[in-house]
């Protein structure tokens, strides 16, 4: 196992823990978690990689070793967040970015803010969500008023045993030596010498602002740098946030200049924790690449 350094900057006020691995002399690829995840998911990627690359992935605000926000969270504050590390890790240059899940999301929109500062691209699942109407408005503004009278937290497990028996019931592909890895940094200890998940409660919370698609595809139209977006095999997953209409991805799809994909067959959702070689193995053929044989090293094959 590769072992990692951590680091700890501050990020637009906030303490954020940052893990690396490799020599920084070499250029950084940024990798950025999901939701309920933390950096040291990336490690059995960091492991399987060969090329020489410098992988720097933080501990988004509120998760992991990074400190807590005091007012809540807000997708935007994510961009902010990453734009601040690129300009310690990247400084005065564009740099891969590879982001899963919500890190996906983070990213995509963030390559089209700023696509100067991306190099190439690559979205692990984190191909947007479901589309949302004004009239969902009110009923998501009004979940979001009841939350703010209390923060419910998480639910506590016995044991470091038990942290990484739910690591795998959540994520089937996970072997047992991964969770057991996984769980002393995906929890921490509670007051009362039992494990919660490392993470701010107020992650719970529903957010108020509505999903507009529209502007997602406004800002991945933007979006200079080849990007790979990256399937796991579970169909499922995906439905659940985006739907499964032909047309609806075609329109996503359209959205993205220099775009190639790839699946996972024999993976879940967490992609990089489930089949990190092959993960691994098609960021290091993409990052490679140039954009004529990024484009014809992954044929689409997603639905």
């Amino acid at each position: 196992m590769r072992s990692s350094t951590s680091h700890h900057v501050t990020v637009r006020d906030l303490r954020i823990h940052v893990r690396t691995w490799g020599d920084p002399a070499h250029p950084p690829v940024l990798l950025l978690h999901g939701w309920m995840d933390v950096s040291a998911s990336f490690q059995f990627t960091a492991d399987a990689m060969v090329s020489g690359h410098y992988l720097v992935a933080p501990d988004w605000r509120g998760f992991g070793l990074s400190q807590w926000a005091t007012d809540g969270y807000w997708f935007p504050d994510y961009l902010a967040d990453l734009d601040a590390l690129l300009d310690v890790f990247s400084p005065g240059a564009p740099a891969a970015v590879v982001g899963h899940s919500m890190g996906g999301n983070i990213a995509g929109l963030y390559a089209g803010v700023r696509p100067d500062r991306v190099s190439k691209l690559v979205l692990a699942e984190g191909f947007g969500l479901k589309e949302t109407t004004p009239e969902d408005a009110p009923k998501r503004y009004g979940r979001w008023l009841g939350e703010q009278r209390s923060v419910d937290g998480f639910r506590p497990y016995a044991d470091l045993d038990a942290v990484a028996a739910h690591l795998r019931k959540t994520d089937p592909g996970l072997t047992e030596e991964r969770a057991r890895f996984l769980a002393p940094h995906w929890s921490m200890p509670g007051t009362d010498g039992r494990f919660v998940p490392a993470a701010d409660p107020r992650h719970k919370w529903v957010n108020p602002v509505l999903y507009r698609l529209e502007e997602a595809l406004a800002c991945w139209r933007r979006i200079t740098a080849p990007t790979l977006w990256i399937w796991g095999g579970d169909r499922d997953w995906m439905k659940r946030f985006t739907g499964e209409d032909a047309e609806e991805w075609a329109r996503r799809r359209g959205a993205f200049a220099r775009l190639a994909e790839v699946r996972i067959e024999d993976s879940g959702h967490m992609m990089h924790r489930d089949q990190p070689e092959r993960f691994a193995a098609h960021l290091e053929a993409f990052l490679a690449a140039d954009r004529d044989a990024a484009d014809a090293a992954a044929a689409p094959n997603a639905p």
